[in-house]
C-alpha cells in the first residue's frame, strides 16, 4: 500500500495517459489494417459481420453487435496470420505446429518451444506492415529461441518493415488495446 500510496501521482499520471476506449457500437470506427471502418448495425440481415463497402456491417440483435464484430475482427486474424506464417515459414525452411489468435494485452505474438505461434487478434486492425513484421519476428522464434544476431537477420529476411512496425506499435499499441 506504501508503494501505492507513494508512486500516486504516477500512476495517475499514467491512467490518464491511456487512450479512451473505444466499444464496438453502432456508429463507431473500427480499424482494421490501419484503415477506419464504420460500424453499422444491418437489423433484418443475417450472417454475423462482413466487410461491405469500407463498412463493418453487423446482423441480427443489436445486443449482440459487439460481440459479432468481436468475433469477425479475430476470425480474419486468425486466417490472415496462418496464412502470412505459413508462407514466411515456408521461406525460411520452418513450419509451425499450429498458429492461433489469443486476447493478450502484454504481446503482439508468441512462440512456444514446440512451435505454436500466438498472435494478439488486435493486430488485425493494425496496418499491413506491421502485421507483416509481427508475423515474420515470431516465425524467426521457429529457428531462434532468442534475440540474438540470428534471430534479428532472419527477422529482417522475412520482413523488411522492423524499424518502421516497432515504432508504430509504440505509439499506435495502447489505442489497439483499447477498442472493443
Amino acid at each position: 500500500m506504501a508503494l501505492l500510496t507513494d508512486n500516486a501521482a504516477w500512476v495517475t499520471e499514467r491512467l490518464a495517459a491511456l487512450p479512451e476506449k473505444a466499444p464496438f457500437e453502432a456508429g463507431a470506427n473500427v480499424m482494421i489494417d490501419g484503415v477506419l471502418h464504420p460500424i453499422a448495425h444491418a437489423p433484418g440481415t443475417r450472417g454475423g459481420a462482413w466487410i461491405e463497402d469500407g463498412v463493418v456491417r453487423v446482423a441480427g440483435d443489436p445486443s449482440f453487435l459487439a460481440r459479432r464484430v468481436h468475433d469477425f475482427l479475430r476470425a480474419e486474424a486468425k486466417r490472415r496470420f496462418g496464412a502470412q506464417a505459413l508462407v514466411k515459414a515456408q521461406r525460411a525452411g520452418l513450419a509451425p505446429r499450429r498458429v492461433t489468435v489469443k486476447n493478450t494485452h502484454t504481446r503482439w505474438g508468441s512462440c512456444s518451444p514446440d512451435g505454436v505461434l500466438m498472435f494478439c487478434w488486435r493486430l488485425i486492425m493494425a496496418p499491413p506492415f506491421v502485421q507483416d513484421y509481427v508475423v515474420a519476428h515470431e516465425v524467426a522464434h521457429l529457428r531462434h529461441m532468442n534475440h540474438g544476431a540470428a534471430f534479428w537477420a532472419l527477422t529482417d529476411e522475412l520482413s523488411p518493415h522492423r524499424t518502421q512496425a516497432v515504432a508504430w506499435l509504440h505509439e499506435e499499441g495502447p489505442r489497439l488495446l483499447r477498442a472493443g
